[in-house]
């Protein structure tokens, strides 16, 4: 029997998006215990309802009457206005009372600590299955209260903390990062925005341009500059909280007490992007903007590194929402699309196209909240060896998921709107946006050559790879039955494979390693998952239920599993086969796809 009736909803709208998401729930199933899976599961059940519903119906209407900037005034002053529409504000009153950002921070009622960053990734998700521009900010903020929870000291600093985790939308002050220049775009080091010191201790004016710049008014931006004498590249950066309006937050009376005055920083225009809408991007001339530093000078580019770990996994977590969504879109046109006189999802090549997609969201789905989870256990180890060891996990699995998701979510989009045919391609409907958005992923926080590189770099200097086999060795360790048993043997044969290719990626030169980076990426997203499924499998079979194996063996057959004659000669039915198990949870049976034991003799 299927828990999941697509022919029920007419679109993929106007249900609650966590309860209609078994592989969302059972991500978090299985990276949360105890009180904080509870905690957790009621408010993403009554965040779903919300982003199902309301922030659904909101989104279309934001794209298209997206925010507009001002930014002269009647007689040419500068006032850097940014006007939204009513129905984002709503959307963003939602989010941020909903507690993504404020949870993670500060305890909820009825709990004594917060919640984990895991909680926060999880809402993204369902913020993203209606909106993802809107995640954009809303992660912003949580990592700008990152950084600052981290790194932040002083009166100045703290009261930013304190309204980035607001939990008064009135209250709140957003974040942002300025970190793209025009001459140096991935290459941050090449950053010609410079800070002078000025009496006031701790604040700083900045000039320079920062050229695509999300979120543009925030009110406590991010942004990195070079002080007097620091050193060229990366390590001469320092980073500030630079402010839309400036007040006397710092001690001094900036405009004679009459309120809040502009920072000196010109809005030069809004991108006219291809997707996102929701959230403006645009260039920022600063003209002398009074900064805060935080932390120590010349130390910023390590404190963002912080805040890019978490707007990846982000990244990662909008990506998956938009997989499900697109997934969710498509399988309910094949279920009420009727072609020749039958519903689509009923011919061979839409199964198998359903059976591939639903596979793919459950693979980029548990990547990603098993690197969200490595992310947590790091900000929350116990001991120093302890957050080590997750942050040299973490600098594998970050980079892969957020460059192999965010490619995912393109292909997804795109095929979620092939299969709703020309409609699926006019703005009436909202796999036209989806695409769209999806298209920003693969920029946003770094390309995937440079998500590549990182990996290589994490791998040469954390020596990742040693926490990153373990994980993968552990993982296959605990599927034990038996039907896992022939996926499990292609995986131990890729594992192999995979530890002899890191080990003759160390033996070559720079550029010959360079090469390989993305094709190494891929290969370690395509066994970690591969060892991951079987590890969630193995609890479901324990559960009675076989359903996530047979994910695991269709993602194996068509990731790792070398097809013969392209896999025209194997005569694999397993989509028309299992097509109600995968697409639609059904429950399966695990004695019905465990091998029988070999007779005796």
């Amino acid at each position: 029997m299927s828990d999941l009736d697509f022919a029920d909803l007419d679109g993929g709208r106007h249900v609650n998006y966590y309860a209609y998401d078994p592989t969302l729930r059972r991500a978090v199933d299985r990276v949360l215990d105890g009180d904080d899976h509870a905690a957790a599961t009621e408010r993403l059940r009554a965040f779903g309802e919300h982003a199902g519903h309301t922030i659904a119906d909101h989104a279309d209407y934001v794209d298209d009457h997206g925010p507009e900037l001002r930014t002269y005034g009647d007689h040419g002053d500068v006032v850097n206005d940014v006007r939204y529409p009513a129905e984002l504000h709503e959307e963003a009153r939602l989010a941020y009372e909903s507690g993504m950002v404020a949870d993670v921070f500060d305890a909820p009622a009825g709990r004594d600590e917060p919640l984990p960053f895991t909680h926060h990734f999880a809402m993204g998700y369902l913020l993203s299955m209606s909106d993802a521009g809107l995640y954009c900010p809303v992660s912003m903020t949580a990592g700008v209260a990152l950084v600052l929870d981290k790194y932040g000291d002083g009166d100045v600093l703290e009261s930013f903390l304190a309204e980035t985790t607001s939990r008064d939308y009135d209250a709140l002050s957003e974040g942002a990062m300025f970190l793209t220049e025009e001459q140096g775009g991935s290459d941050v080091g090449a950053t010609e925005t410079v800070a002078e010191p000025i009496d006031e201790p701790g604040t700083y004016e900045l000039t320079g341009v920062k050229w695509f710049c999300s979120n543009i008014d925030a009110q406590a931006t991010l942004a990195l500059a070079r002080t007097p004498d620091a050193p060229e590249g990366t390590k001469g950066l320092s980073l500030f909280v630079v402010p839309h309006e400036l007040d006397a937050r710092a001690g001094d009376d900036v405009d004679g007490g009459e309120g809040p005055v502009l920072n000196d920083q010109l809005y030069r225009r809004l991108k006219d992007k291809l997707g996102t809408i929701s959230v403006p991007t645009g260039e920022v001339e600063l003209t002398g903007a009074t900064g805060y530093l935080v932390g120590e000078e010349s130390r910023g580019f390590k404190y963002m590194t912080d805040m890019l770990n978490l707007e990846r996994l982000a990244n990662a977590s909008a990506s998956c929402g938009i997989i499900a969504r697109a997934r969710l879109e498509a399988t309910v046109q094949a279920a009420n699309r009727e072609a020749f006189g039958s519903p689509i999802e009923e011919y061979p090549l839409m199964r198998q196209d359903l059976v591939d997609m639903a596979v793919d969201h459950e693979a980029a789905t548990a990547f990603t909240f098993d690197a969200a989870a490595t992310f947590d256990r790091r900000e929350n180890a116990a001991d120093e060896a302890e957050r080590e060891d997750a942050y040299r996990l973490m600098r594998a699995l970050v980079p892969i998921a957020k460059y192999r998701t965010g490619r995912m979510a393109v292909d997804t989009a795109s095929y979620a709107m092939e299969v709703l045919g020309g409609n699926g391609y006019v703005n009436d409907f909202v796999t036209n946006r989806l695409l769209r958005d999806a298209q920003v992923l693969p920029i946003w926080e770094g390309t995937s050559n440079i998500l590549s590189l990182d990996l290589l770099r994490a791998l040469d200097r954390e020596d990742a790879h040693e926490p990153l086999l373990e994980r993968i060795q552990s993982h296959l360790d605990t599927a034990t039955h038996d039907a896992l048993a022939d996926a499990k043997r292609v995986v131990e044969s890729e594992y192999a494979e995979l530890g002899a290719a890191l080990a003759h990626l160390g033996t070559l030169d720079g550029e010959a390693a360079q090469l390989k980076a993305k094709d190494l990426a891929d290969y370690v997203f395509d066994v970690y998952t591969a060892s991951l499924l079987c590890e969630m499998a193995q609890r479901d079979l324990e559960d009675g239920d076989a359903r996530t194996a047979l994910v695991a063996r269709r993602f194996v057959h068509t990731h790792l599993d070398a097809a013969s004659g392209r896999g025209i000669t194997d005569d694999d039915r397993f989509p028309l086969e299992y097509f109600d198990a995968v697409v639609k949870h059904a429950t399966v049976d695990p004695e019905s796809v465990t091998p029988a034991a070999p007779a005796d003799d």
